[in-house]
């Protein structure tokens, strides 16, 4: 179900299948009275602000990295992820600036930005279409590793580029045919995921985003990479009793870098998913009668530190990334300038050495 922190948050206390637009007035002007609630909501996204702008600026120099190093063009489903990661960082920014703004839903403008924004439209896309595609790279990394030589005779890009559409579109579909049948504008004012026909497609609508985006994920990351670690400790084991040369063993440690990374990233997706997730849950089966605010969001806010958090697990653990944004620290590029000139002064010497020596 995707419920989002707009203006209208504060209405999510009241029955969402509202029949009439007098009822939504009625019952909102008393849910709105709460100055605790709009405060909490006031903070929320200044907050979510801050991690926007600190999520798009690390997600870019991540963008970046993988350029340089043309990892790019090694693993595409991963630098998909994190152009997801940085649109998701950039609306963060986009659309919680304009909330703060409080533009009113009046005329054909206001009706599109309550249409758009208010409900988090664009947001919404990209947040599930990067939950996908995390289940595309656990895919794509298990067959490489489970069936290697499969993947390598039959994986070819035209499927990860199918796979990245599909993921954009699963965002799409969902996100517009939820906004647009239950959003609408009232007297000027936007209530967004309001209108429902019935309880049972409020519910219906709940279950299912919490099963295909989150359960499913979930369950797939869990079996995928639970795979992946008994095959990799297997090969690891053969190649010791066996002997291995320089280059398999560096090929190794490659597939399990880039393993160890994803499996970070599809760990700190659990952790920050799973609250806001349970909780949707939980009201679309009616065990909350009113909304928990401070609950409400706390597991929103850590669910966007996901996408703000991703780009220092791929700073710190994925090598080729590393490195290049190590090179853009001046100290660094300074400390490495010195270790090579030692390596070349000693090489130097002791080749006219070893030449005096001859001679």
């Amino acid at each position: 179900m995707t419920v989002t922190p707009s203006s209208n948050v504060e209405h999510l206390s009241v029955v969402m299948t509202t029949e009439t637009a007098d009822d939504v007035t009625q019952t909102t002007s008393i849910v709105r009275s709460s100055s605790s609630s709009l405060g909490i909501a006031f903070y929320f996204r200044c907050a979510v602000v801050v991690i926007g702008v600190v999520g798009t600026a690390a997600n870019a120099l991540i963008l970046y990295a993988l350029v340089v190093s043309k990892q790019h063009k090694k693993h595409v489903l991963i630098f998909h992820q994190n152009v997801l990661d940085f649109a998701s960082s950039l609306l963060l920014v986009i659309t919680f600036s304009l909330k703060l703004c409080a533009i009113p839903s009046t005329g054909t403008g206001g009706y599109l930005f309550c249409m758009l924004f208010e409900t988090d439209h664009f947001l919404w896309v990209v947040i599930p279409a990067s939950k996908i595609n995390l289940t595309f790279v656990t895919i794509e990394r298990y067959l490489k590793v489970v069936y290697a030589v499969w993947s390598q005779n039959k994986l070819r890009n035209w499927m990860l580029y199918l796979a990245m559409t599909f993921a954009w579109i699963s965002g799409f579909v969902h996100i517009s045919a939820t906004a647009f049948s239950s959003t609408k504008v009232v007297d000027g004012v936007c209530y967004a995921y309001m209108f429902w026909e019935s309880p049972a497609s409020l519910l219906a609508n709940g279950v299912f985003y919490f099963f295909y985006f989150y359960a499913v994920v979930f369950i797939i990351l869990i079996l995928c990479y639970w795979r992946i670690l008994v095959v990799i400790r297997r090969q690891a084991r053969v190649m010791a009793s066996h002997g291995s040369t320089s280059g398999q063993a560096q090929s190794q440690q490659i597939q399990t870098n880039v393993v160890k990374t994803m499996i970070l990233v599809s760990a700190l997706f659990a952790i920050c998913d799973t609250p806001i997730n349970v909780y949707y849950m939980m009201r679309a089966v009616g065990n909350f009668a009113s909304v928990n605010y401070v609950v409400f969001y706390t597991t929103l806010f850590v669910s966007f530190l996901y996408i703000c958090a991703n780009p220092f697990i791929y700073a710190s653990k994925f090598d080729p990334v590393r490195n290049i944004l190590l090179k853009l620290i001046p100290c660094k590029k300074t400390s490495v300038h010195l270790i090579e000139s030692v390596e070349v002064d000693t090489f130097r010497t002791s080749t006219s050495r070893s030449g005096q020596t001859r001679y």
